[in-house]
């Protein structure tokens, strides 16, 4: 084994302080492991009971009428997400895509958006209009309002309530930390904010970006008394097979908006062929689970190999999760940029390539990301990235299998070594 890792670029300094490391994190597997069983038997449940079958995986073109594969998977979904409906589509290209796609069709001219957790994730700022962009909601005149949370941890119920007038018709939850340091928020704070927003505009619909937190606990948002989940199919729930997609899953009303405005009014969710994608979207739903237990024990051994070297980790070592994602303040822009390194050579597809910031769209700092995987942009697969801005945050998330994420980490201790920021 050990001759394996010096192949792949490790010294023996990093070989032994990783294997001192992980001998303290195998408590914390078996938890997150009894957590994906129980996600696991909870998707062939709803997968059985929708009467998933070969038929399913066979796909439409064209138009796509009365295509039962994509209709089952969206009765699956919903069905996971305890929910009336969903809408599952290869049309919906990203998160933000998603996201976007949620908040234009269930806002209205003179509607108020709130967050209640502060800045939204970056590339949702030009949806909003917060950096004015073309075809962003304040174009259409609904305006924007948020409540920074106390200390970056704690929900400003006061200011909650001050917020929330007779124009506000959303709050949008973010339940990843995005690129900021504060801490994700448990199913179980987010159920406790969406009941006290409740207690004063029961009609408000709760939205809750659910991106990174998909299987990390028991139970989803919808579960706590959100309207409305909105995902990327290139994480957790596409278990590292889906090539592209997003997903909705929530009240009627709120998908069948979301449906036409994806369409066109007249024909919503009747139409969308499935291309020959199905078999995929439903695999890596099966596999999701298990995938998303994998990236959860790469970011715990990621904390716990660069706390103790003086740096602080977004979760700690020993913290609940409540998604994949492991923050690391590395304080240097050589520092990110050798830590990116080192995920990227770790990598079994692109992994001789050297990353570099560049200015991204939709972002407002050259950002540098690594990420060797089989499906441009998946963020369930091993990959890093950061803003190159103060304090030099590191993002680190995934790895379909444990070894991977495990290897990408040793690469990237490796890699911030041989540049001097750490010594072992």
């Amino acid at each position: 084994m050990k001759e394996m890792y010096q192949s792949l670029g490790l010294d023996d300094d990093v070989i032994s302080y990783g294997e001192k490391v992980l001998q303290g994190c195998w408590q914390r597997f078996a938890a997150i492991d009894e957590t994906a069983e129980y996600n696991q038997l909870k998707v062939i449940n709803a997968m059985q009971k929708c009467r998933v079958s070969e038929a399913c995986l066979l796909g439409t073109t064209g138009y796509g009428y009365n295509d039962i594969g994509r209709e089952t998977l969206e009765q699956v979904y919903a069905e996971i997400f305890h929910t009336e409906d969903a809408l599952v589509r290869p049309q919906i290209t990203c998160g933000t895509h998603a996201l976007a796609l949620a908040l234009m069709s269930n806002l209205r001219p003179g509607d108020e958006l709130l967050s209640p957790v502060g800045k939204p994730y970056d590339t949702l700022e030009e949806v909003i209009g917060i950096r004015p962009s073309r075809g962003s909601l304040a174009e259409y005149g609904i305006t924007y309002r948020q409540v920074d949370l106390i200390d970056g941890a704690e929900f400003d119920y006061e200011g909650i309530r001050r917020a929330i007038n007779e124009r506000t018709a959303l709050v949008t939850i973010q339940r990843s930390k995005g690129y900021e340091a504060r801490k994700t928020l448990s199913v179980e704070r987010i159920g406790e904010l969406i009941s006290f927003i409740k207690g004063i505009k029961k009609d408000v619909i709760c939205m809750v970006d659910n991106c990174y937190g998909e299987f990390v606990e028991r139970i989803e948002p919808t579960e706590v008394g959100a309207d409305l989940v909105v995902g990327s199919l290139i994480k957790n729930p596409g278990g590292g097979l889906a090539p592209i997609g997003g997903y909705l899953a929530g009240k009627r009303e709120c998908i069948e908006n979301a449906a036409v405005r994806l369409t066109s009014p007249g024909l919503g969710k009747e139409v969308g062929a499935s291309l020959g994608v199905l078999p995929s979207l439903y695999q890596g739903l099966f596999l999701a689970p298990v995938v998303t237990a994998a990236a959860l024990k790469g970011a715990v051994f990621a904390a716990s190999l660069y706390e103790p070297l003086g740096y602080v980790t977004v979760p700690n070592a020993t913290e609940e999760r409540y998604d994949i994602i492991q923050a690391i303040t590395l304080r240097q822009p050589g520092a990110l940029e050798a830590f990116c390194r080192g995920i990227q050579a770790a990598a079994p597809v692109d992994g001789f390539v050297t990353p570099e910031a560049w200015d991204m769209p939709g972002y407002d700092a050259r950002v540098i990301m690594a990420a060797g995987a089989f499906i441009s942009g998946s963020s369930i697969e091993l990959s890093a990235d950061g803003p190159m801005k103060e304090p030099y945050h590191v993002y680190f998330q995934g790895g379909l299998t444990f070894p991977h994420a495990k290897l990408g980490m040793l690469r990237s201790l490796q890699e911030m070594k041989s540049a001097g920021y750490v010594k072992l």
